[in-house]
């Protein structure tokens, strides 16, 4: 197993910034892709920004120049910058990771963060 603990968020003014962190911890040893998605009231969750463990970034293209994804190896740790937010930006943000071992790939998800953005 894995567990995801999030922090971050909140609520913050338009054209501000957001900062959200993701530490991974448990049994599994390797993992490989980790990131953000997002999901708005009615809406389906979506990817913001997930990178592998190689350091391939892929970002959704809402959020593409404004936003940055780090990843620390060394502690499973993601942090996603999030720069000139807007009131669409307002959602539910879900930490993930991908994480494999013998018997294939296992998805793990955090509980959730909730970010508001005032206009």
């Amino acid at each position: 197993q894995v567990q995801l603990v999030e922090s971050g968020g909140g609520l913050v003014q338009a054209g501000g910034s957001l900062s959200l962190s993701c530490t991974a911890s448990g049994t599994f040893s390797n993992i490989d892709d980790m990131g953000w998605f997002r999901q708005a009231p009615g809406e389906q969750r979506d990817l913001v920004a997930l990178t592998t463990s190689s350091g391939r970034t892929t970002y959704s293209d809402s959020v593409k120049g404004r936003s940055t994804l780090s990843r620390d190896n060394s502690d499973s740790t993601v942090i996603l910058q999030l720069n000139n937010v807007v009131p669409a930006d307002t959602a539910v943000y879900y930490c993930k990771a991908i994480a494999s071992d013998w018997q294939g790939r296992h998805e793990f998800w955090g509980p959730g963060i909730q970010v508001t953005v005032s206009s």
